[in-house]
């Protein structure tokens, strides 16, 4: 019988698919070749996954919220190192066994070379992402699949992986590559935000709506302002390829002196500026340097761990400047919070921890700010964590510090963590709720015995430090269902208050103006709203609170840059719609039941359930729109509709 070869004529085939069906054809293979079912045997795929430790912890998150897009459509969510090993998987499980069948297992090589042309092996070869369907696969048995995949890079542009949806062909969706890259630099920008967790980040982009989505640009500084790295969407942006940017500094990349960005950044936490890129193209940004950035405390290559606490210690300056958050800066007039700010005043310069509760947005950061920088405290660090945003896997080693070693992908010399930069100041816990119950554990032991482990040491080191926690959660219904722990519950409270929400509030004059002032950073941005905006404003519902309300004026203000003030012209559209469908003034469905949060379970739960889902209705299902206009991380929203599927 005559041998019948899969590749089509080339002039059939996509340039991409065409020219890797020739690599196929040039190593020797044979399109009829059977599946390999040689896998890695456990040791050796044991190995290998430990050895690709850092991009498996930050992977597996971002796999398990794709699988959620795209569960129960025949399809499977694939992790591949650098040469196209698989390394782990989610499926449907009536997909597996087909899967299985053309041996699409951890353990097995897809690499062009091993499997011919298939999007794994394909994309690895080109460096872009890449589809392959049904036919246009090379080997006979590969083409009862469909499979998108895109490689995942370090920021230093060198492939460390891809991550691939493959599935039944005939579930194809067009759609499906769009995810998949998407999923991969968000993989992408978590390595990079992880791997110079301890320098100067620049979050920029033309739109201020895309800063601290995933579409935004990071760059990394040395502290003298030496150009580190850079994520895809900032490559793209500068127009630059890594090597001419290694060879430049901020003020040349920016056009701006890099202490006048970092003073903006300490005495304006959180707020843009706005900046010049050599090609001439206005960016928004924003910067922010882990604790005692600009005094580096790396030690030396023969020192360890302890040398590097010593060096943090010793190099923090004794007057270091105050982020200008006070109790005054936050009393605007409102009857609720003056009452907040007076509980918490009773207690300052104790050591007493403070729990605040609350609708996302409404200011907990502040608050803890201003609370650190109203007590004895305020000359040391300040150092926050988001218990959210952070993947299970990378939160113990975030807080606690690790050894030299103490893990594969871990950096050398260690990391002191979160607990020992707040060492003399205050530590906020953002969205405690959220923290794992393991890590529950270990931080009860620090608040107990105030001292701290890394992973992989043996010497505890002390620390002295004052908690503020922060949930939008119901600890106490949290603790009946298991998933918080009482005895860290009681630790945290020692006095626990709640914010309104932005709709209870009857300050929002003077909280536009207080945002207007903060972020104002030229002449040329108005000074206040007209009297128009201010009357839409008291109708909105505000479901992302003092957040939403920053972010729209400061998109306003770029707005109306060279105007007397901002009009309603200047305001967003979406927000425009959502106040004209809004009633009168809103009042909150949570306003009762959140001053009774600790005696009734689940109200707080139930009020934002309600709130997303109207939200992702009103968005068309869209999360970074809904994540975006609640004032969310997108993680939050993933985290429900996971929850969701699974009840």
């Amino acid at each position: 019988m005559t041998q019948r070869y899969s590749t089509p004529p080339a002039t059939a085939l996509p340039d991409v698919i065409a020219t890797a069906h020739a690599r196929s054809l040039s190593v020797g293979l044979r399109a009829s070749e059977a599946p390999d079912f040689h896998p890695l045997r456990r040791p050796a795929l044991r190995e290998l996954v430990e050895r690709n430790h850092a991009l498996c912890a930050h992977a597996l998150p971002v796999m398990e919220t794709l699988y959620a897009q795209i569960v129960d459509t025949q399809s499977m969510v694939l992790l591949t190192d650098s040469e196209g090993v698989i390394l782990h998987s989610f499926g449907d499980s009536d997909f597996v066994e087909k899967a299985n069948r053309v041996a699409l297992c951890a353990g097995v090589s897809w690499a062009e070379s091993d499997r011919g042309t298939n999007a794994i092996g394909t994309a690895l070869v080109d460096g872009q992402p890449t589809v392959v369907h049904a036919d246009e696969h090379f080997l006979h048995a590969n083409r009862i699949l469909t499979c998108s995949c895109a490689p995942i890079a370090d920021p230093f542009g060198r492939t460390i992986g891809a991550l691939d949806v493959s599935g039944d062909t005939r579930g194809f969706h067009k759609h499906t590559l769009a995810l998949v890259r998407m999923s991969a630099q968000m993989i992408e920008n978590v390595i990079f935000t992880n791997q110079f967790a301890d320098v100067i980040r620049i979050h920029f982009h033309a739109r201020a709506e895309f800063i601290g989505t995933l579409f935004e640009g990071l760059a990394a500084f040395a502290p003298d302002g030496r150009f580190l790295a850079a994520n895809r969407s900032a490559l793209f942006q500068f127009g630059r390829p890594l090597a001419t940017l290694q060879t430049q500094t901020f003020p040349e990349l920016f056009g701006m002196a890099l202490p006048a960005l970092l003073n903006h950044a300490t005495y304006r936490p959180g707020e843009c500026v706005t900046l010049t890129l050599p090609s001439g193209v206005r960016v928004i940004a924003r910067g922010e340097y882990a604790a005692g950035a600009r005094q580096v405390f790396r030690a030396p290559a023969d020192e360890g761990f302890e040398t590097g606490v010593r060096s943090i210690r010793a190099t923090r300056p004794a007057n270091a400047p105050a982020q200008n958050v006070t109790f005054a800066t936050l009393d605007t007039g409102d009857e609720q919070m003056s009452a907040v700010l007076r509980r918490v005043g009773k207690v300052r310069g104790r050591d007493i921890p403070i729990l605040v509760l609350g609708h996302t947005g409404t200011g907990k950061e502040w608050l803890a700010r201003a609370i650190h920088n109203d007590s004895p405290r305020r000359d040391a660090p300040f150092v926050a964590v988001n218990c959210a945003s952070l993947p299970d896997t990378l939160i113990e080693a975030e807080l606690f510090g690790y050894e030299d070693g103490a893990f594969t992908g871990a950096k050398k010399r260690g990391s002191v963590g979160k607990i020992v930069q707040a060492d003399g100041g205050t530590l906020f816990l953002d969205e405690i709720g959220d923290m794992p119950l393991a890590q529950q554990v270990r931080l009860m032991r620090v608040l107990q015995e105030r001292n701290v482990v890394p992973l992989g040491g043996t010497r505890a080191i002390p620390v002295d430090l004052r908690i503020v926690c922060a949930t939008h959660r119901n600890l106490r219904a949290m603790i009946e269902a298991g998933t918080f722990r009482d005895d860290l519950y009681y630790r945290i409270n020692g006095l626990a208050v709640t914010l309104p929400a932005l709709s209870e509030r009857t300050d929002l004059a003077a909280l536009i103006a207080r945002m207007l002032d903060l972020q104002r950073d030229s002449d040329a941005v108005p000074a206040r709203v007209s009297s128009a905006v201010l009357e839409r404003f008291q109708r909105c519902r505000w479901p992302g609170n003092l957040r939403q309300m920053a972010n729209v004026l400061r998109t306003a203000a770029i707005m109306a840059e060279g105007e007397d003030e901002i009009g309603l012209e200047h305001l967003p559209d979406d927000f425009l719609q959502d106040c004209d469908t809004a009633p009168e003034r809103y009042v909150s469905p949570s306003m009762q039941t959140v001053r009774s949060a600790s005696t009734t379970p689940g109200n707080m739960q139930d009020w934002q359930v309600a709130l997303i889902e109207q939200t992702l209705g009103r968005n068309a299902g869209n999360v970074s729109a809904t994540a975006r206009e609640l004032g969310l991380a997108r993680n939050t929203v993933y985290r429900y509709l996971r929850q969701r599927r699974t009840h």
